[in-house]
């Protein structure tokens, strides 16, 4: 926690009820009375009593409780009856004194992921995977941890080329931080001045045929789970964590339909996603796990992971003149596809379910079943683009 320079005077009751409530930072002022002594003023204005003392070769800050409900005369005596002890070597098994613990990082960070990130934020393992960027910090107490300790590792991400990163790490360090803070746990967040570390461009990277097609390939080769995931990724031009997650429970394969509840779409929103019969025809072609609601998974018990490992698999088959890609871009490339096919926007923001598109608002949530067949028949246009785009090469017969 951080405060401002001490003060030191002789307390009293008229000026601990003066005392105004911190701007920025919390302050204290040390009693010039008796050794040790001191409150601790917050910025809602909370002044809370303390003493300073070296036990068993430690100097601990040791909570005495609020003023008023604690006396000034109260704190004085029991800030010198606590020094007693310890100078006959009695603190250990003196009772009821509570001593003001800070925790650290790693302890921290656990409860966030749990009480908070889990319930609020659907897309809860990437802010969990991001905050181990931070581990070197893991040991330390929160009130310790500075500004300076945050940049440097943030520029250390920065520094292994992946600037954006940095911003997602500043992020969720921002957010845990202030849920410390909202939470009493520290007083102030010392990363709230900080801003993001590089400037984002808004990516239009779309996919060309030729690397549709090398990607095609080599989902051929991948096998389950992570070759089928490849192609519906590509049919369907929904969002990966979509379809890595899809579940059976979900999925009418006599209808072709797979509808995606509110809890696992970014927006929140119930989804009807219409499956082209080539999609339906993969879905249709899969072994089930015993027991288990998941379509792709290695375990049964978890949707499919490792994307990082599976991207450098395929970029290890892509030209070497290949520009940077993401998963993502196959969503971007969907929909751009379906616009040069003839889609209408408003069927392509419904397939794709953009919150913010053309269709919104009240309309959007009749709209969802008003444009299945809309949906379908661009969803059916797509996949049948994507498999011609996928077919070999054939070269034509020489004329005779």
């Amino acid at each position: 926690m951080s405060y401002s320079v001490h003060m030191k005077q002789t307390l009293t009751t008229k000026s601990l009820d003066a005392m105004k409530p911190a701007t920025v930072k919390r302050y204290e002022v040390r009693d010039a009375k008796v050794n040790g002594l001191h409150v601790r003023v917050s910025t809602t204005g909370a002044r809370m009593f303390y003493t300073m003392s070296r036990a068993n070769g430690k100097r601990r800050r040791i909570k005495i409780g609020s003023y008023p409900v604690i006396s000034l005369a109260d704190a004085r005596r029991r800030a010198t009856e606590i020094a007693r002890s310890i100078e006959l070597g009695e603190f250990d098994v003196t009772p009821g004194i509570p001593e003001e613990t800070v925790p650290t990082l790693g302890e921290v960070i656990p409860k966030f992921i749990e009480i908070h990130a889990k319930p609020n934020t659907k897309d809860w393992k990437r802010t969990q995977s991001v905050l181990r960027k931070f581990d070197g910090l893991n040991d330390r107490p929160l009130d310790q941890i500075k500004r300076q300790d945050v940049t440097k590792v943030l520029d250390g991400i920065i520094a292994n080329g992946t600037p954006t990163r940095a911003n997602r790490a500043l992020s969720a360090i921002k957010k845990l931080m202030n849920w410390c803070a909202m939470r009493g746990t520290i007083e102030t967040s010392p990363v709230a001045p900080l801003r993001p570390p590089t400037r984002e461009v808004q990516r239009d990277r779309v996919l060309t045929d030729d690397e549709i097609r090398a990607i095609w390939r080599h989902s051929e080769t991948e096998g389950y789970p992570f070759g089928p995931f490849l192609k519906l990724l590509k049919f369907t031009g929904q969002r990966r964590s979509e379809v890595s997650g899809m579940r059976w429970s979900e999925l009418n394969l006599d209808e072709g339909i797979w509808e995606l509840p509110a809890s696992r779409v970014k927006n929140a929103r119930l989804h009807i996603v219409p499956l082209p019969p080539q999609a339906v025809d993969i879905l249709r072609s899969l072994h089930r796990f015993l027991n288990s609601d998941f379509v792709f998974t290695t375990t049964g018990r978890s949707s499919i992971s490792g994307f990082g490992r599976l991207k450098a698999r395929i970029e290890a088959t892509l030209p070497e003149n290949t520009q940077d890609w993401r998963f993502h871009d196959f969503r971007r490339t969907a929909s751009t596809g379906m616009a040069k096919i003839g889609v209408m926007p408003h069927v392509i923001d419904a397939v794709t379910n953009h919150k913010s598109g053309v269709v919104s608002g009240v309309g959007a949530t009749y709209n969802r079943y008003t444009y299945l067949n809309e949906k379908r028949e661009a969803l059916e246009q797509w996949a049948d683009h994507v498999e011609e785009s996928t077919r070999p090469c054939t070269i034509p017969s020489a004329v005779q």
